[in-house]
């Protein structure tokens, strides 16, 4: 079983050790539980792929511990990247450019081009400073679940397969980082996150950010297979009418959950309440799972306005209830 450690000296160490004789473990960052390996050791990705069941041709985000490492990874710094790096990073914020020729074609999942970002987490900081050298770290769960954003996540998923997980706490974004390709002189969004199109706007002087945009959607991890899956069936209702529909499947005897802004009536499992759409973020993933550990059916989840984070929030909703 995966031993869980407090993100302290000793735990920090223990990790980085496993890491330079290229070992898997995982580690916490601001988006979700990452399942980090060596980015420039192909047996180590490797590894990983086993682990998660992840197919070969999806690619890896690279982390790295600041904007300097950059050089080590990609061909050529665009103007573009280095203004967003500069605005967004250390942040949720994931840049597609021209890999380099350290990186392996099995972390690119065999494309021309590498995703990289700098995590603004302490402990993913200071694991990144101990190992000393990039990190290949997609969600620390099997490929198709819902991503991990506590420890206690990681065993259930990963308990059996992984010798060690840093305990960092439940994750305060809760999604995964926002995808850009930063190869031209306009910023195209390849994957929603928690960084919205119009602060990319501000900061590029452009309104053109668009994942409709991009002929490379599968340059960006987690675009090309269903994720977020839970156990259940996930079932999206407009903004207000939560309560009403778990109220009407609970009436024909099914065991149904609710995720809304509003108390469950009765008869029907609150499995998460939020305030906001942020709020609804940081806890999404967490109320998927936690739908599965309470035996629900149906789980019904009030859908939000796509401004924001409310697009990712909606994106990784949809996809759940394919």
């Amino acid at each position: 079983m995966v031993e869980v450690l407090r993100p302290d000296t000793a735990g920090l160490q223990i990790a980085a050790r496993i890491l330079r004789t290229g070992g898997v473990v995982g580690m916490p960052t601001e988006t979700v539980y990452g399942l980090a390996a060596n980015a420039l050791d192909p047996d180590a990705i490797a590894r990983i792929f086993a682990i998660k069941g992840r197919p070969a041709d999806n690619p890896l985000i690279v982390h790295l511990a600041s904007t300097d490492e950059l050089g080590r990874v990609v061909a050529e710094v665009t103007p573009l990247a280095a203004r967003l790096a500069h605005h967004f990073w250390p942040g949720p914020l994931t840049l597609v450019l021209e890999a380099g020729p350290a990186v392996p074609s099995i972390t690119t999942g065999g494309l021309a081009t590498v995703a990289v970002r700098v995590p603004d987490h302490p402990v993913a900081a200071a694991l990144l400073d101990a190992f000393g050298g990039p990190l290949a770290a997609p969600s620390a769960n099997r490929s198709g679940r819902p991503s991990p954003t506590t420890a206690a996540h990681v065993v259930a998923d990963l308990g059996s397969d992984l010798a060690v997980v840093l305990d960092g706490g439940a994750c305060p974004v809760g999604v995964e980082s926002t995808v850009v390709d930063a190869r031209g002189t306009v910023p195209v969004v390849l994957r929603e996150g928690s960084i919205a199109h119009e602060d990319l706007g501000v900061v590029t002087a452009s309104a053109d950010a668009s994942p409709q945009a991009s002929p490379h959607l599968g340059a960006s991890p987690g675009t090309r297979y269903r994720h977020y899956t839970p156990r259940c069936e996930v079932e999206l209702v407009a903004g207000g009418a939560g309560p009403a529909r778990a109220a009407a499947l609970s009436a024909e005897g099914r065991r149904v959950g609710l995720v809304a802004t509003a108390a469950a009536p009765d008869g029907v499992i609150e499995v998460a309440r939020y305030l906001d759409v942020s709020g609804l973020a940081q806890q999404l993933y967490a109320a998927l799972r936690d739908a599965e550990l309470a035996d629900v059916e149906v789980l019904v989840v009030e859908s939000v306005p796509e401004v924001g984070v409310g697009r990712a929030v909606m994106d990784r909703l949809r996809r759940a209830a394919a």
